[in-house]
């Protein structure tokens, strides 16, 4: 049907635009406890996240964690809060307009998070509403996670299912062993470490954990985590020969194990070697949050200055930056073959 044989009572409906949805893991509305009650209710709540029996973990969840938890979260959060809201939407939607300045006009990109605002269902169907009829979902986690990755991918599904007419879908592939992130971050890290005041004697190479019985039922986060600090450990040989780098597991919650080491112990420990210059990356995160700003930034210092520490760096996430941005442009490129 073309526009001149078109019925007049047709309804106008716009096609043919490309999309891309940068999509990271959420944030509450506001530094409050009653904000980050309701964020937390949704986030805990996801069985990707809590694979603990429903009924069970309902129990825990509003008779424990709800009631006491917010306010101890709001107040991480208040320490890093922005004029532009959680730092993690803030470089979300940075990153977003980054690279559709980069794409111009061969695609259409938005962002959104998994819990929270902008919420997944929404910014597609707004993005369908703007012609698009083939969307990549970009998940921004470099390591695959059942947690991460794959409830990203049940959210976009539930979106779908309410949907009569769908957008065909692709999704980004994890990034982690690719040769433009390991190059990226290689280089975002030594531009960091050579602007430093000190000279750290210990890189700590920072990931957020997971239950350690996800990998024995077949998670690959970890390897994935792990592949990624070697890849970067090799990369960054030639230019600080003398430079020792650790692996760690932050954000631990609960009494069940966790991967470890954790970094809190690892902090720690490296001070009590004598270790007294140290520097934080975080290679898991695509941009700044909570758990970089505070959680790394404020209590990571405070446990290595306790120990005995004294130099202390947490180094920047790629964020919009040019070289991650580039990376991120080069892998949506290659995942939109085809459609452009």
């Amino acid at each position: 049907m073309t526009e001149a044989t078109r019925p007049t009572s047709h309804p106008a409906v716009k096609i043919g635009r490309v999309g891309v949805l940068l999509v990271n893991l959420g944030t509450p509305q506001a530094a409050t406890p009653e904000a980050v009650r309701t964020y937390l209710a949704e986030f805990l709540w996801d069985r990707r996240v809590v694979e603990i029996p429903r009924a069970v973990w309902w129990l825990i969840l509003h008779g424990i964690i709800l009631r006491t938890r917010p306010r101890k979260s709001a107040h991480a959060y208040a320490q890093v809060w922005t004029p532009d809201g959680s730092p993690l939407a803030a470089f979300t939607k940075a990153q977003s307009g980054a690279l559709q300045a980069r794409l111009g006009d061969v695609a259409i990109v938005d962002w959104g998070m998994r819990y929270g605002q902008p919420a997944v269902g929404d910014v597609l169907a707004r993005m369908q509403a703007a012609g698009c009829d083939r969307i990549l979902i970009a998940p921004l986690y470099p390591q695959y996670c059942g947690a991460t990755t794959a409830s990203v991918m049940d959210a976009v599904s539930a979106a779908l299912g309410n949907m009569r007419w769908q957008p065909a879908i692709r999704t980004l592939p994890p990034y982690y062993d690719d040769a433009g992130h390991i190059a990226a971050l290689r280089a975002d890290t030594a531009r960091q470490l050579m602007a430093l005041p000190f000279v750290p004697e210990v890189l700590l190479l920072s990931f957020h954990g997971m239950p350690d019985r996800t990998l024995h039922l077949g998670d690959p986060y970890h390897c994935h985590c792990r592949k990624t600090a070697r890849l970067l450990t090799e990369a960054l040989a030639g230019e600080y020969p003398a430079l020792k780098i650790e692996v760690a597991f932050q954000s631990r919650f609960g009494r069940a194990k966790w991967l470890e080491p954790s970094t809190e112990t690892v902090l720690a420990e490296q001070a009590a070697k004598g270790v007294t210059r140290l520097a934080v990356a975080a290679p898991g995160f695509s941009s700044d949050c909570v758990e970089t700003l505070e959680e790394l930034a404020i209590r990571g210092r405070e446990v290595f200055e306790a120990a005995g520490g004294k130099d202390y760096a947490v180094l920047e996430c790629l964020n919009a930056g040019d070289t991650g941005m580039a990376m991120i442009e080069a892998l949506v490129r290659r995942e939109l073959g085809g459609w452009i």
